[in-house]
């Protein structure tokens, strides 16, 4: 059996950072892990290749090489999914899909051979068995959370690995909390499930084994959910196995932001390397913060404990939403002032959405105000329900705080205002040849070419005279703010 693996292409966003990765000479951020997974529960000896059209083209004898093309994806992705299934059968060629979009949504993909939902240590054995002998249905579906225990390592050789800025792996799946706008939960449970530590080391070792050294990202959407295992098991073993290597990775992750209220788990973090947190902060409005259920960020000073994260080694990115229907007209200053008061450099800023299969997408559904049509982009200005707000002020207000935060200046004296709160870690001050790569271009295009160049300039006088140390720190984020730019440009 020969199996082609597609993933489609991601469009230009905040997220994709692609203007930042032509600085280090990277095709695509991180690598499409849901797939190489799934790719490593197929039988062995079957023939497997893998097109990720973030790094290269698809071609048509590509696809006619597959017995099976495998495709899954995001919501954003929908359109770049669509067009592959729809080459796929033109040329005939049967497909089977799986991920995040469809299994919440299958009825939206009739064009699909085999939709495989769900976490696929269920399903998919379902749909091998019934492959072997001859009778594979349409549809896999189930109700159940596996444990992820017996989950495969990831078949790496599917990658060009070059081709990436970071690697992705995964410890965990599901969240205690039950915030309305996310769908989460819906997919993955309230209880935390995670791998063992053994199996997660083992991953690592993997990967150190074929020579992936630097950025390796965690993918789970709460790393912190299960605090007591990571304090007593994980993280101590994490740090020990890095040590022994000479902590050949530096990890990043999803967490709340209440682990700035747990001084012992933060410093385990820090020992172990991870160097960057992403927190759903959403807004700094206590009423929208009730309304869509983020209790977690209720009752606390927001700002201080970003700069508590800060301080203990973590750069922190943020989530920032406005539309709820307790905001007020204000909210969108109130937005920028917390974002630039914070130092949260790469700050996501988008237009709430009410995705399928969510509480706020099921009230939105009672009170007859979805719109048709989302393409699961939340900062490109469009809405997919009616929002209390004027839609057109709504709109108006979220590019304001777009231009605003990614404005040249407004950038620069956010980056300084972390610099100053950041602990910079101990590290074995070693700098790659991709990095020293990264530097010259950033010199060429940002200090010659930009037409901000004058404030890159003064980013750099102000880091040495200031924090000297952190000058790479100032770099990278000032390769970011170019890309963050571009993209602010587009909407």
């Amino acid at each position: 059996m020969r199996i082609l693996f597609v993933y489609p292409e991601t469009p230009n966003t905040f997220w994709s950072f692609k203007d930042a990765l032509k600085f280090v000479a990277k095709k695509s951020s991180e690598p499409p892990l849901g797939l190489i997974t799934v790719a490593a529960m197929l039988p062995a000896e079957w023939e497997k290749r893998l097109v990720d059209l973030n790094i290269s083209g698809l071609k048509d004898r590509d696809l006619l090489w597959a017995d099976y093309v495998f495709v899954g994806g995001m919501e954003i992705q929908r359109d770049s999914f669509n067009q592959v299934v729809e080459r796929c059968k033109r040329l005939g060629v049967k497909t089977v899909a799986g991920g995040p979009m469809v299994t919440t949504c299958p009825d939206e993909f009739p064009g699909i051979d085999h939709l495989v939902l769900n976490e696929a240590e269920i399903t998919l054995p379902l749909f091998l068995a019934d492959l072997e002998a001859g009778c594979p249905k349409a549809v896999y579906t189930t109700d159940r959370f596996p444990e992820i225990t017996g989950t495969p390592l990831p078949l790496w050789s599917l990658l060009d690995m070059p081709k990436y800025q970071t690697m992705d792996v995964q410890y965990s799946r599901g969240c205690p909390h039950d915030c309305e706008f996310c769908s989460i939960t819906t997919l993955y449970g309230h209880k935390p499930r995670t791998k063992s530590t053994e199996q997660f080391l083992r991953e690592l070792d993997s990967l150190y084994q074929v020579g992936w050294r630097g950025s390796i990202f965690i993918v789970d959407d709460n790393f912190i959910g299960y605090r007591k295992k990571l304090k007593n098991e994980m993280l101590p073993a994490l740090i020990e196995w890095s040590e022994a290597r000479g902590n050949p990775f530096e990890f990043s992750t999803e967490v709340t932001i209440t682990l700035a209220d747990d001084e012992e788990l933060m410093n385990l973090m820090s020992r172990a390397c991870f160097r960057m947190v992403f927190v759903g902060i959403e807004t700094p409005d206590a009423g929208s913060l009730a309304e869509c259920n983020k209790r977690q960020n209720e009752n606390r000073d927001l700002v201080e404990s970003v700069k508590i994260l800060q301080r203990h080694g973590f750069e922190v990115t943020g989530g920032f939403i406005v539309g709820f229907d307790n905001d007020r007209p204000d909210i969108f200053d109130r937005q920028i002032h917390f974002i630039q008061k914070s130092g949260i450099a790469t700050a996501m800023v988008g237009l709430l959405q009410a995705p399928i299969g969510t509480r706020l997408f099921k009230r939105m559904k009672e009170e007859s105000r979805l719109i048709e049509g989302w393409n699961g982009n939340n900062v490109n200005g469009s809405l997919n329900f009616h929002p209390r707000m004027h839609p057109e002020v709504l709109v108006e207000g979220y590019k304001r705080i777009i231009r605003t935060i990614y404005s040249g200046r407004a950038y620069m004296e956010r980056v300084l205002t972390f610099l100053k709160e950041y602990r910079l870690p101990e590290s074995n001050g070693t700098i790659t040849m991709n990095q020293f790569g990264a530097l010259l271009r950033a010199l060429w295009r940002l200090g010659v070419l930009d037409r901000e160049k004058g404030l890159f300039w003064a980013l750099l006088r102000q880091t040495l005279r200031d924090n000297p140390r952190k000058l790479p720190q100032a770099v990278t984020l000032a390769i970011k703010g170019f890309h963050f730019r571009r993209v602010a440009a587009e909407i």
